[in-house]
């Protein structure tokens, strides 16, 4: 049993090194300098009001950036955010933004609207992005600078999440310090075709070779469709330094658990084999074992790997200092993450934007219904 338990601790050391080098090496590397900077279209479909949404699309038109446009798409008519889109165009009236009113069907409707918007968008370069997303003034100088290697499809970036109780600050906790970091290592293990919401740079000329964005309308998961279609072309997903944030919209434990929940059956159905081996992962988890079993050296070793690889993350990647703050919630977080695994686990549905959506075994939306207000 001691040998056992040795072995799984190895395990999971073996995997917080690697996230830590991850970090470390994301710390080390050099951003390219872009020698051109081609026009793009940023697209930014929309559903409702995201905290924070009017700074965070007024910093999209903050860009010093010489040439791009801002294309938003809605598909109801009465959404709440066009008056935000419409305020935003009477601020900043030399900026192109546009609003397009979707009317392509879709089983993820987010899908559809961006199908819409790609069709309306007037440069070859393309950006995606969640409407919950900020941005800093250099952001697509910095997004689009990969790309001028033609190995490079899709660029993306790393994420820091802004809390807005203690509930958003255990979530926090959880994506600066273990989601995060698993995005890190996961290049080091020849995992590297998935991108993150949080942004998606990628050329018009790849989406139409993968079928354009109907070809992955019928998937929960749009964003790892997208980077894993482009990449099966022979390209490469790139991650730049560049961090952008986000607010989290859940208050309360509640609302925290759903959408962590969302996460973690889309991440089962898109990648099922690696989804069954996560606690293996789970550093905290070995370490109480560890302890139990009245190895308290090897826990403490691992414990402290853990440590290190979250916090380098947290605070040296992502520039999170409030995660120190709350270093004392990730134990808790790795332990509260056993139960969303095996939540999880089971189970086909996820509640995502008022909607419950039905989901087959290869992540596509196989039936929706509206939630109970």
């Amino acid at each position: 049993m001691i040998y056992l338990l040795l072995t799984f601790g190895v395990a999971a050391a073996v995997y917080q090194a690697l996230a830590l080098a991850g970090a470390l090496r994301r710390l080390a590397a050099h951003e390219p300098e872009p020698r051109h900077l081609p026009p793009v279209s940023i697209l930014k479909p929309v559903c409702g009001l995201d905290p924070e949404f009017y700074e965070n699309i007024r910093s999209h038109a903050l860009q010093n950036y010489p040439q791009f446009e801002l294309v938003f798409g809605v598909s109801d008519p009465a959404d709440p955010a066009i008056a935000e889109i419409e305020r935003l165009q009477a601020e900043y009236p030399a900026v192109a933004i546009r609003l397009v009113r979707s009317t392509t069907p879709a089983p993820n409707g987010k899908v559809g609207v961006l199908a819409d918007l790609a069709a309306a968008a007037r440069y070859s370069l393309l950006l995606v992005n969640d409407s919950d997303i900020r941005v800093p003034p250099d952001y697509l100088t910095r997004v689009v600078a990969p790309l001028e290697d033609e190995r490079t499809g899709v660029v993306t970036c790393l994420y820091r999440a802004r809390p807005a109780s203690l509930a958003g600050r255990f979530e926090a906790v959880g994506i600066a310090t273990d989601f995060m970091p698993s995005v890190l290592a996961a290049p080091l293990v020849g995992v590297s075709e998935f991108a993150l919401g949080s942004t998606l740079v990628f050329r018009r000329a790849d989406l139409e070779r993968i079928g354009g964005f109907r070809a992955i309308a019928d998937y929960i998961a749009d964003d790892y469709q997208l980077s894993r279609r482009i990449s099966a072309l022979g390209r490469r997903v790139a991650v730049s330094g560049c961090v952008v944030e986000t607010w989290l919209p859940e208050a309360t434990w509640a609302g925290v658990w759903r959408h962590q929940l969302r996460w973690a059956r889309t991440i089962r159905l898109s990648r099922g084999g690696g989804y069954v081996g996560l606690p293996l992962a789970n550093a905290t988890l070995w370490a109480l074992l560890l302890a139990a079993a009245g190895l308290w050296w090897a826990a403490l070793a691992l414990f402290a790997l853990r440590l290190a690889a979250g916090l380098t993350t947290a605070a040296g990647v992502l520039g999170d200092r409030a995660v120190l703050r709350d270093a004392w919630m990730i134990p808790l977080r790795d332990l509260a993450g056993l139960a969303l695994w095996a939540g999880g686990l089971f189970g086909s549905e996820v509640l995502w934007r008022g909607l419950r959506l039905k989901l087959d075994r290869e992540g596509r939306i196989i039936g929706a219904a509206r939630t109970a207000p």
